[in-house]
């Protein structure tokens, strides 16, 4: 792995790389995705976040949506900790959510990035223009996560 320079990328440069990595993308809604990249940093900032998870909130889904690559991540000017949160909250394909649970809750600071990403997919306004079927599973999708992470809301019981 290629050592990490002196000065990490600050929120506002992961901002930038954010958002030229994923500029055309767009969310299940049709809207841009930058803007669930947004509402997840604003989310881990709200939440009492740090500079490197909001930094990594920016990043969140990069390399999950091949927008960046593993390779980029290693050499990327991040602190260890940021690049750590990244690839825990990386869902792997085939990988059961038992294991992604497990190591997002092994690695330091993720949970609260895997927190914000969660409230934001799971915002009724946001599923609201998801057709019903899609809707379901998602809802169905991000409770059980949300359960296995020890992150089950008033109201909700584990499963």
């Amino acid at each position: 792995m290629t050592e990490t320079p002196r000065t990490p990328l600050t929120p506002s440069e992961a901002e930038a790389v954010a958002r030229a990595a994923h500029a055309g993308q767009t969310d299940k809604a049709g809207r841009p995705y930058a803007e669930h990249l947004r509402a997840v940093a604003e989310g881990v900032r709200a939440r009492g976040g740090d500079d490197e998870q909001i930094a990594a909130a920016w990043l969140h889904d990069a390399v999950e949506d091949e927008r960046l690559t593993e390779r980029w991540l290693d050499g990327a000017p991040l602190t260890r900790r940021t690049k750590d949160i990244v690839r825990a909250v990386t869902k792997r394909p085939g990988e059961p959510p038992e294991a992604y649970a497990a190591r997002i809750l092994a690695t330091p600071g993720a949970l609260l990035v895997k927190e914000a990403d969660l409230a934001h997919n799971a915002d009724p306004a946001r599923l609201a223009v998801l057709d019903g079927a899609t809707r379901t599973r998602l809802t169905e999708k991000y409770t059980r996560m949300r359960a296995l992470l020890g992150l089950v809301v008033a109201g909700e019981e584990k499963s």
